[in-house]
């Protein structure tokens, strides 16, 4: 079962000083696809015991991310398996020099155990964490790669006749075309290698490599089609990673980094209108 988490309007309740966990008490980390997107992250809560405990609130708290308000969670979890409360992670710490290392990290809650006072407990997360490497890796890679360059969807996009390939997935005849616009933010050659498709969309690029944008250059604009990559109803129903498109980038030859790139709002509800078009779902 999984309760909906918001930021708190007001300081953390008055608690004794932090202590160990209620016995039995465990918590892990996840995300759901549907979180990346968010900035979310769930705290997997797993009571052996025959006491239920009460969440007050919730805080990850790591150097390897910045450390946001408590969020409330308002949940009594009595003996579960597994019990998820969602809260938002801050953003990564990343450096110009390289990938950091993932940091050590802990929960820290507000828990009242029976009919026991409000207290702080906290809650150590097993190092390293798979998940919060994983989410350090590829906010710093993006990181890196936008030092160098931005890399956007560019403003004219046209719905035609494929042209770089069969561009067209299950009931698409025809793609919208547009480019990929890479703008200098600092120094060094930045070379976009490929772009992936999404749940939603099959991405067509005129070649790969895409291009490069040299390292006296200003501007780089790079042709791709987009087209839908499936046309049943519960493809668009389920789509929570529609518009999150991969970009695998270098810069001046070094390691490949991906950059998650994200068309405006506006283009997204034009390319949702080209997908139904195309597939011959209703708009």
């Amino acid at each position: 079962m999984t309760f909906l988490a918001t930021a708190c309007a007001s300081p953390p309740p008055p608690s004794a000083p932090a202590a160990t966990p209620p016995p039995g008490v465990s918590v892990s980390l996840a995300q759901w696809r549907s979180d990346e997107p968010v900035h979310e992250l769930q705290v997997a809560v797993r009571n052996t015991g025959d006491t239920s405990v009460y969440f007050a609130d919730l805080q990850l708290v790591s150097a390897s991310f910045t450390t946001l308000p408590p969020q409330r969670a308002d949940a009594a979890i009595g003996r579960t398996e597994r019990t998820d409360l969602p809260i938002k992670y801050g953003p990564a710490k990343c450096s110009p020099q390289g990938l950091p290392q993932v940091r050590p990290a802990t929960v820290v809650a507000h828990v009242r155990t029976g009919s026991e006072a409000l207290r702080e407990v906290v809650f150590s997360v097993p190092h390293p964490d798979p998940l919060l490497a994983r989410l350090l890796r590829d906010e710093c890679s993006e990181f890196l790669v936008k030092q160098a360059a931005s890399i956007e969807f560019g403003p004219e996009w046209t719905e035609t006749d494929a042209e770089f390939g069969s561009g067209a997935g299950d009931g698409a005849s025809r793609v919208m075309r547009g480019d990929l616009v890479v703008t200098r933010r600092g120094t060094g050659a930045v070379t976009l290698n490929d772009v992936g498709g999404t749940t939603h969309y099959i991405v067509t690029p005129e070649s790969r490599p895409l291009g490069t944008l040299a390292a006296g250059a200003r501007r780089l604009e790079v042709p791709v089609e987009l087209s839908p990559g499936r046309c049943d109803p519960h493809a668009f129903a389920e789509a929570k990673k529609a518009f999150l498109f991969p970009v695998r980038a270098t810069v001046d030859g070094g390691e490949e980094r991906v950059v998650i790139v994200t068309p405006p709002k506006p283009l997204q509800d034009r390319l949702i209108a080209y997908a139904l078009r195309a597939c011959g779902l209703p708009g």
